[in-house]
């Protein structure tokens, strides 16, 4: 084997990935969060799960890719542990889908594959084309890569220390181990057994010698998913012990069918005359009947998980967007719907603390009471941490290849982050009113008292409106806050002009006039954030025609 036909093969792995990579994100691009919509709706059963995941992972040619968006999903909190175990079980049959493409020719035409994505890319100014031209590219690149590889290996025919190494792949610990290595660094088991099937069709290995080599592919493709969910929660880390044991199970499985049984024969009696197929369908047979046998065994599965993996008191100790985020690079699926997911989430605890803060600030002014003082600052803090740490992730994502209606949503959320910081600030001054009339001695009048207690009740009842995942709701939302915004002015309108009047009559002392002037106009600012949160959640789903 010369240095060109070393070149071309690290060349032709290197296409194989990129092409891989390409699906991905123009799958990301095209899909969204239509992906978790897609998923949420069609796994409720674990056939389900692996038809969907059969059907996801055999358009974008990669059971690491899918694993890892499951890894990411779980650890989002957008999918129970449960749901993946149907789609893990798909995607080790979708995965076997480039193989068996390889058998059919489609290496042959790849170019003219290639060459109508590049087209669509370049000749559209349409988005949505633009990104399905990726997708029909990756594809061709990454048979043009196998078709490279494949060509470099026939140069190997004539090694006999090749051959030596090969032969010791019969031995099955052996060939599983030297598998599983050669995948994990790699991390492609779609791309590994592209590799096999070009040894196998240049005369190098036979099924009987590449088959054990085989099995340790599905366990070694595991390592990527295992390294996506290196920081994330206990459940992230469950989907990829899922992922390995069924891998595991499935190799043990066929191991003791390879020794009992005449497997490897009738394989090769089916396809006698191509190499390459007889690796390709031993591929599809391995994994379509691994998932036959542990298909009832779903629960167990998730339950062995939950014994491997312990839960360490994860659900006392909340872990914050930047921290739950964590991903491998690489690996672009489903990042619009794990990112929209993560930020709502956040989004939402964020406008619990600011609405507690609300309620505090209120009945500091009302009891005229520094006990809230402490609570009030602590929270504070935290909303301007969860304002600085939202906005860094969405500066983050939003750059990433996702459909411009995700990023739409995603920038909506940007706006509503800034002024549920704003409400807290307004509360924060309402703490400090409370504690310039402690400091001064003086006091609201009993009618001012009754004013801010029916303020506090309209803006409580005004913020309870938008609590909650109103996303199929969000204009019934909006004519709420409009309504209640409105209520908000006329109430302050009101309140001054009864505040002038009680002035004119000395019923309450000057310094405290100015105090209450002032509550009055962050009581109405509150409304209007209220109002600009609604307006911006109705514009990000707004009614479907």
């Amino acid at each position: 084997m010369t240095l060109s036909d070393v070149l071309s093969l690290m060349g032709g792995l290197a296409l194989f990935l990129y092409g891989m990579h390409m699906m991905s994100d123009g799958l990301e691009a095209v899909a969204g969060e239509k992906m978790k919509k897609i998923l949420e709706s069609l796994t409720s059963s674990t056939i389900m799960g692996v038809i969907v995941g059969t059907v996801i992972t055999a358009i974008i040619q990669s059971s690491s890719a899918t694993t890892v968006m499951l890894v990411g999903f779980v650890n989002s909190g957008i999918m129970q542990l449960s749901q993946t175990v149907g789609i893990i079980m798909g995607a080790n049959i979708g995965t076997t889908m480039t193989g068996v493409l390889l058998t059919m020719g489609i290496g042959d035409i790849a170019p003219a594959i290639a060459f109508a994505g590049v087209a669509l890319i370049m000749f559209t100014k349409d988005s949505r084309k633009n990104n399905i031209g990726a997708i029909i590219a990756g594809l061709g690149i990454l048979f043009i890569g196998m078709n490279m590889m494949s060509s470099a290996m026939s140069g190997l025919r004539d090694s006999q220390t090749f051959i030596n190494i090969i032969t010791t792949f019969k031995n099955p610990l052996i060939g599983v181990l030297v598998g599983a290595v050669f995948t994990a660094l790699i991390q492609s088991s779609s791309a590994s057994v592209g590799i096999l099937q070009a040894l196998a069709a240049a005369g190098l290995v036979t099924l009987d010698t590449g088959i054990y080599v085989m099995f340790g592919f599905a366990i070694g493709t595991c390592i990527t998913a295992a390294i996506a969910s290196i920081g994330m929660g206990a459940n992230a880390k469950r989907t990829t012990v899922i992922h390995l044991s069924f891998n595991i199970i499935g190799t043990i499985i066929f191991v003791i069918i390879c020794q009992l049984f005449p497997f490897v024969s009738m394989v090769e009696h089916l396809f006698p005359h191509s190499p390459s197929a007889q690796v390709a369908n031993a591929h599809v047979i391995f994994k379509v009947v691994t998932t036959i046998i542990l298909l009832p065994f779903a629960k167990q599965l998730v339950k062995l998980s939950q014994i491997i993996i312990k839960d360490k008191s994860e659900q006392d100790k909340r872990v914050g967007i930047l921290e739950r985020s964590k991903t491998i690079s690489g690996y672009s699926v489903g990042t619009g719907a794990i990112a929209i997911s993560l930020i709502r989430d956040e989004v939402n605890y964020m406008y619990d603390i600011a609405k507690k803060n609300v309620i505090m600030s209120f009945d500091a002014v009302i009891n005229n009471t520094p006990q809230y003082d402490d609570i009030i600052r602590k929270n504070e803090d935290e909303l301007d941490e969860l304002n600085a740490n939202i906005s860094q992730y969405i500066s983050g994502v939003i750059g990433n290849h996702m459909p411009p209606r995700d990023a739409e949503v995603i920038s909506g959320y940007f706006r509503i982050v800034g002024n549920i910081e704003r409400i807290g600030d307004h509360a924060t001054n309402f703490a400090d009113y409370t504690k310039f009339f402690i400091n001064k001695g003086i006091s609201l009048s009993d009618h001012a008292t009754g004013e801010v207690r029916n303020m506090k009740d309209l803006t409580v009842s005004a913020m309870a409106l938008l609590e909650g995942d109103r996303r199929e709701d969000a204009a019934t939302m909006l004519a709420g806050v409009v309504k209640a915004e409105q209520d908000v002015d006329d109430m302050t309108d009101e309140y001054r002009n009864a505040q002038m009047e009680r002035m004119k009559t000395t019923e309450c002392s000057a310094e405290a006039s100015v105090v209450y002037s002032e509550m009055l106009t962050d009581f109405e600012r509150i409304g209007d954030h209220l109002l600009n949160i609604a307006e911006e959640f109705a514009k990000m789903y707004p009614p479907r025609a």
